[in-house]
């Protein structure tokens, strides 16, 4: 019996509501398996962690947290009781940050039922590799001065190290897909760290023969991710970029709601988590509508992080026939609710 342990923290809003939708998916996934096995601790960090104790989690909880094999998120946020750099700096970024998880991938693809807003989407199937840990997200700089005079300076911060881990990971997805990788970069308008990602970029394709490269400049990436996002297999960004990158790729799949990603930990130190791209909606919360898709495919992608491939693979297309024969929440124009697609995802696992 293979035994995975999880971290589970639902958070906010609609997080509340759609992991316990994936928890009900990975127990029926473990039941088909037959040799697969999830032990669940549930934590309850959070804004309302954090309005009863003045924290988003406890001064031990990255302890806690640790003693998992991985963590499944479900969303951070509520603006209306925490301030938002509060929420994310003291639960999100805090895990990301400690446990060391540098790398981000977060998949694209047209998704059987779910209408792309593009007019020819050419069935497109992108992955993208974000750096997960520095760059244009440190916390280097400052404010000073008052007034008109006021200044503030935020430092970008890129390591040839943590650039060049990102741009591996992307050079080995590629080989199991369709071998070609585009860097993201801004070279003719970033003077330093742009021309030095573009550099360890070619050094590190040097060591991946086989494998195309690219290098396009982001405002051009991003406009052709909406003109021609089948032109693409695996793009490599820096962390502002990938954030921006997999926002317009959430956005030509259809809708935020559907989008997963896996924040990795590649030196086998802490575990990874997961979770979807989409926020805590609270302006849902409690209806029942939340798309469970986005939670769903994370989990599937926890799924493949730790072996367990084939059983991923019957997930997805489990998830792409409930869509396919109409069973959609209104974020993609359907009626369904939360507990009807995951119904519909739990029953066809069991057939």
């Amino acid at each position: 019996m293979k035994d995975i342990k999880l971290a589970v923290i639902p958070g906010d809003g609609i997080g509340k509501e759609v992991v316990p939708a994936s928890l009900r998916v990975l127990d029926t996934i473990a039941d088909i398996h037959g040799g697969l096995k999830f032990e669940y601790e549930q934590f309850d960090y959070g804004c309302d962690y954090y309005m009863e104790h003045g924290g988003m989690m406890p001064s031990d909880g990255m302890d806690r947290l640790g003693q998992s094999d991985s963590v499944l998120l479900g969303a951070v946020g509520d603006a209306s009781k925490v301030p938002d750099h509060i929420s994310l700096w003291g639960l999100l970024l805090k895990i990301r940050r400690e446990f060391q998880l540098e790398v981000n991938v977060r998949p694209a693809k047209v998704f059987r039922g779910i209408r792309s807003p593009l007019l020819n989407p050419k069935d497109f199937d992108i992955m993208v590799v974000r750096e997960n840990s520095e760059g244009e997200y440190s916390s280097v700089g400052g404010r000073m001065y008052q007034g008109d005079d006021e200044i503030a300076i935020q430092n970008n911060v890129f390591s040839k190290r943590a650039v060049k881990q990102a741009m591996e990971h992307a050079f080995n997805l590629a080989g199991s897909r369709r071998g070609h990788v585009t860097s993201a970069t801004k070279s003719n308008g970033i003077f330093h760290s742009m021309p030095f990602w573009d550099e360890v970029f070619k050094e590190t394709a040097a060591g991946f023969e086989g494998i195309e490269t690219a290098s396009r400049h982001i405002d051009a990436l991003a406009a052709n991710f909406v003109t021609y996002p089948e032109c693409y297999d695996v793009v490599v960004a820096s962390n502002l970029f990938g954030d921006i990158l997999t926002d317009v790729g959430a956005a030509i799949m259809g809708s935020i709601g559907i989008a997963p990603s896996a924040n990795l930990n590649l030196n086998g130190r802490h575990p990874s988590m997961f979770e979807p791209v989409h926020g805590s909606a609270p302006d849902i919360v409690g209806r029942g509508i939340a798309n469970p898709i986005g939670q769903i495919w994370t989990a599937k992608m926890l799924l493949d992080h730790h072996g367990e491939e084939e059983m991923g693979r019957l997930l997805l297309e489990t998830m792409e026939s409930v869509t396919a024969d109409g069973f959609l929440t209104p974020d993609v124009g359907g009626t369904s609710t939360t507990h009807e697609v995951t119904e519909q995802i739990i029953g066809r696992l069991k057939r």
